[in-house]
């Protein structure tokens, strides 16, 4: 049996009160609203998505799940199938200082309505939990604004080290690196 239009072979993830999932095309409209938010985009590339932006950014997302075995999940929580942001693993090929090219990168992003609710981190270590299956004993990384103090914490909670501090995209951004140990 194929799988119908539109699947993604992204696992799904339970935690005591998250789902993450894959990607679907009617999640497009949730996604656009939180990338069009300057709230969520303040410490990501600093200016609201357009929807021709969001979109490609889900076609990525189902690509790096075809081409990778890795990507981004919907995460939403379990008891009213709420909506509340994304959380996952990419390799996105980026130009700068730090060789980083084919190591992980962890990233998440909520919607407001979900943020001070431990959600960012519960989605976090999940993946991570999940990613120690995928990439074995190897290290993973993620880039965040010096700036943002939430994703700062969530990162340090999780295992996240500073390992660097740098300029991507003219921007300051830290590099901070885990281990692939429980």
């Amino acid at each position: 049996m194929s799988e119908p239009f539109g699947a993604c072979c992204a696992p799904v993830i339970e935690t005591d009160r998250l789902r993450l999932r894959s990607h679907r095309p009617e999640d497009f409209v949730n996604c656009a609203r939180m990338w069009a938010n300057p709230v969520v985009t303040r410490y990501i590339g600093g200016k609201p998505l357009t929807k021709e932006e969001v979109w490609a950014r889900l076609l990525r997302y189902v690509g790096h799940w075809s081409w990778l075995g890795f990507g981004y999940w919907v995460v939403e929580e379990k008891t009213a199938g709420r909506f509340l942001g994304e959380v996952g693993f990419a390799d996105s090929k980026r130009e700068i200082e730090l060789a980083i090219n084919g190591v992980p990168e962890i990233g998440w992003v909520l919607d407001p309505a979900g943020h001070g609710r431990g959600y960012a981190t519960e989605s976090v270590r999940a993946a991570i939990d999940w990613g120690l299956g995928r990439f074995g004993s190897i290290q993973t990384i993620c880039l965040i604004a010096p700036d943002n103090s939430a994703s700062i914490r969530v990162a340090t909670k999780c295992g996240y080290k500073e390992v660097l501090q740098t300029v991507y995209k003219g921007d300051n951004t830290i590099i901070f690196a885990r281990d692939g140990l429980r």
